[in-house]
């Protein structure tokens, strides 16, 4: 919730103090997600060398001491452009190892038969989040000062830090000496899962998604302006499918409890490439927020039930390597996918750039039933049991 507050008003800031420049407000943006690319595979491969506890206990009480210096430069007006530049590198810095900690540390905290529900409940908290924080962020810049949304993210990192000591579990399994060079072991974990024929089939698929997920907001923001949406009301839009966010994460363990996981996943993929075309035919504004909800239902039912599973199927030892490195390939189409939304929705129009990733999501879901790695992928209860 405190990022999510913060993260609103931080090219707010910079526009204020830049002249409404949205180019420099985006190379802002650009430098917080940088250190994903650049270095998630040796973040993962630490984590998996490192006491896990500690790297989240570290990287949150850094996120703290980082986004203190904006509180402490603002409050003195000495903010910089520069200052905050490096503020979001350092941030997407001790971001990834947060990520991709919390991630491999997961499966330590629960039995792996319950990570469905864990996931589930993270999901839905993150989804409160993300409707709440916003508009608690800008209610407090503009209300009480600059400075009060980065306080309130220092005050939420401090309590998570304080929180992780409470947790008395470790956080990952004996670890062997190893002589190995970090490339080594970054080699191991993406030959381990490179070698899954199962894991491989689902990056594929996952990349093929992760084209679509980018190109929601701005399709929504087409859409909402060709029905007549007036700019001071898209945001409802967007709630409206937060709320189909926080269904789908509900659901999501109900899924993967009654269905197989060749049925559930291509699935859900199906259920979103049928429900993608009301996007397209919308004729006013509630039916949209509708379709918006009943799209954006999948992606949450999805993780719960894909990224349970895989959590389940790796290695405690490798954890951080592979989920590092598949999330690396599956997300890797992301900016294309921003770009290739751009194009289609200049060119062709909202209506026909729907239609078109409804047809894509009705190829992945084809290929998904089709591939038999998928398809014939053994319950849960199994992988748990063998793990």
């Amino acid at each position: 919730m405190g990022s999510a507050a913060s993260g609103v008003v931080f090219p707010l800031l910079i526009l204020s103090i830049t002249g409404d420049n949205a180019l420099l407000a985006g190379i802002a943006v650009a430098l917080g997600t940088l250190p994903y690319v650049l270095l998630s595979l040796h973040a993962g491969a630490l984590v998996d060398r490192w006491d896990r506890k500690r790297v989240l206990i570290w990287s949150m009480a850094l996120r703290a001491a980082n986004i203190a210096s904006v509180v402490v430069t603002l409050s003195a007006g000495s903010i910089t452009l520069w200052q905050l530049y490096l503020n979001a590198l350092i941030e997407g810095t001790l971001v990834v190892f947060t990520g991709i900690a919390a991630t491999a540390a997961l499966p330590r905290v629960v039995p792996k038969l319950q990570l469905p529900d864990a996931n589930s409940q993270s999901l839905a908290a993150d989804t409160l989040a993300q409707m709440s924080g916003p508009a608690l962020g800008t209610w407090l810049y503009q209300a009480v000062s600059r400075a009060a949304p980065f306080l309130l993210e220092v005050v939420s990192y401090l309590m998570s830090a304080v929180l992780m000591l409470f947790i008395r579990r470790s956080l990952q399994g004996e670890r062997v000496p190893t002589q190995s060079s970090l490339r080594q072991e970054i080699a191991r974990g993406w030959i381990w899962w490179w070698t899954q024929p199962f894991l491989r089939s689902m990056a594929y698929i996952n990349s093929g998604l992760h084209l679509v997920l980018p190109a929601l907001t701005l399709l929504i923001i087409v859409r909402a302006k060709d029905v007549g949406v007036p700019d001071g009301s898209v945001g409802l839009l967007f709630t409206a499918g937060a709320l189909g966010g926080l269904a789908g994460a509900l659901v999501g363990p109900r899924l993967q409890r009654r269905l197989s996981y060749g049925r559930a996943v291509p699935g859900i993929i199906l259920y979103q490439a049928l429900t993608f075309p009301l996007l397209a035919v919308a004729p006013a504004p509630v039916v949209l927020g509708l379709a918006f909800f009943l799209v954006e239902a999948a992606p949450p039912a999805y993780d719960v039930v894909q990224y349970s599973y895989r959590l389940a199927l790796i290695p405690d030892e490798l954890q951080g390597r592979v989920n590092s490195s598949f999330r690396l390939l599956a997300w890797g189409t992301r900016p294309v996918g921003a770009l290739l939304a751009g194009f289609l929705l200049e060119w062709v129009g909202g209506m026909v750039t729907a239609l078109l990733y409804a047809a894509l999501l009705l190829s992945l879901s084809l290929a998904a039933f089709a591939n038999r790695h998928i398809r014939n992928a053994p319950p849960l209860a199994e992988v748990a049991r063998q793990s």
